[in-house]
């Protein structure tokens, strides 16, 4: 019988980094033959029955399915901040991980949090981190806190979160999504979500400097959020409320395309780590403006947050220097495959 990895996490819809890296994985493992389950952590919104999909009504549901099933690897994956209520999921999946759990950090903010700060070997955050079997950080300075946990360097692996692919050419953009899209020069395209964080407001704002320099250009914004309503008024209220189309949430095969085809990706993160779609919009050559995070890749075009200036600036330079195009360029699933040989190496 082969291999049965159960990962914990976020699912889709709505789309998200930390999902797609599952969804990725979970992808590897059944081409090879293995089995892999998802357990829901979050609340995602149900689009009927799928297979393997678990997704538990309560925290009390959800520890009593992981005991009930079997597998031979327990993957939780988790970003942000650590609250009490997560370390105490973190400690339960090292309890029925039975040796065999394994910890993603995800989110390249991590290290800038009061308790990644505080990072100790004495803490509860330390003893229970100490606890997983691998634990894999997205970048050198989440492996640091990790250390500093008292995590030893055997135990932790860097691998960075993506898969990158070319868009499924038998997936089709939606009619209202294509309209906005071809009616629009240059298109602007955010991938993230209407939160503070993503700064929507700062992009509608930021939209009348740049139809300043490109008269017929327009904004997508891709994904939903709880300033819906806010960042709606804002766009009413903008005078340019036609060059702006909330799309809400749109499946990421869909977004792919949506990548390609944009001018330019918009990256307006107040808080931010190693974004997928930055690196989606890198390997298909379609340039990239970004706040600076101290964490971008390279070949995007930084600017400071909510300088509209610059953001504008940035725009015009981003296209008269895009990127080498990525589109020869062959799929890359090198990083999932390094969590499939960690999963191995566990079993």
């Amino acid at each position: 019988m082969g291999m049965h990895v159960v990962q914990l996490g976020p699912y889709p819809p709505p789309e998200g980094g930390v999902s797609r890296n599952m969804i990725a994985i979970r992808d590897e493992l059944c081409a090879a033959g293995e089995r892999c389950s998802i357990v829901l952590t979050t609340a995602g919104e149900a689009t009927g029955e799928e297979s393997d999909v678990h997704r538990p009504g309560s925290p009390f549901g959800l520890l009593r399915l992981l005991w009930s099933m079997r597998f031979d690897v327990l993957h939780l994956h988790i970003g942000g901040t650590v609250p009490i209520r997560v370390l105490a999921l973190a400690f339960a999946c090292t309890v029925l991980g039975r040796g065999r759990a394994v910890l993603t950090m995800h989110s390249g903010a991590f290290p800038q949090t009061p308790e990644a700060i505080a990072a100790r070997p004495g803490t509860l955050s330390g003893f229970v981190f100490r606890r997983f079997a691998r634990i894999i950080a997205v970048n050198e300075s989440i492996a640091e806190v990790f250390r500093r946990y008292g995590v030893g360097d055997d135990r932790i692996r860097v691998i960075l979160p993506f898969a990158l692919k070319s868009p499924d050419p038998g997936v089709t953009v939606p009619g209202e999504l294509k309209a906005f899209s071809t009616a629009h020069s240059p298109l602007l395209l955010s991938v993230g979500g209407l939160e503070p964080d993503y700064d929507p407001m700062f992009q509608v704002g930021a939209m009348k400097g740049v139809l300043v320099e490109f008269p017929s250009a327009g904004l997508m914004i891709v994904g939903d959020g709880t300033m819906r309503k806010q960042v709606e008024t804002a766009i009413s209220e903008s005078g340019y409320a036609d060059r702006i189309y909330l799309a809400g949430n749109v499946e990421h095969s869909v977004t792919l395309h949506l990548i390609k085809d944009a001018a330019v990706l918009i990256r307006t993160t107040l808080f931010d780590g190693d974004a997928i779609s930055v690196r989606e919009a890198l390997h298909l050559g379609t340039p990239v403006v970004a706040t600076d995070n101290g964490m971008r890749p390279a070949g995007v075009t930084l600017y400071e947050p909510s300088d509209r200036e610059a953001f504008a600036k940035a725009i015009k330079n981003s296209m008269e220097n895009p990127p080498a195009s990525g589109d020869s360029e062959e799929p890359d699933d090198s990083n999932t495959l390094q969590v499939i040989k960690l999963y191995n190496e566990l079993i």
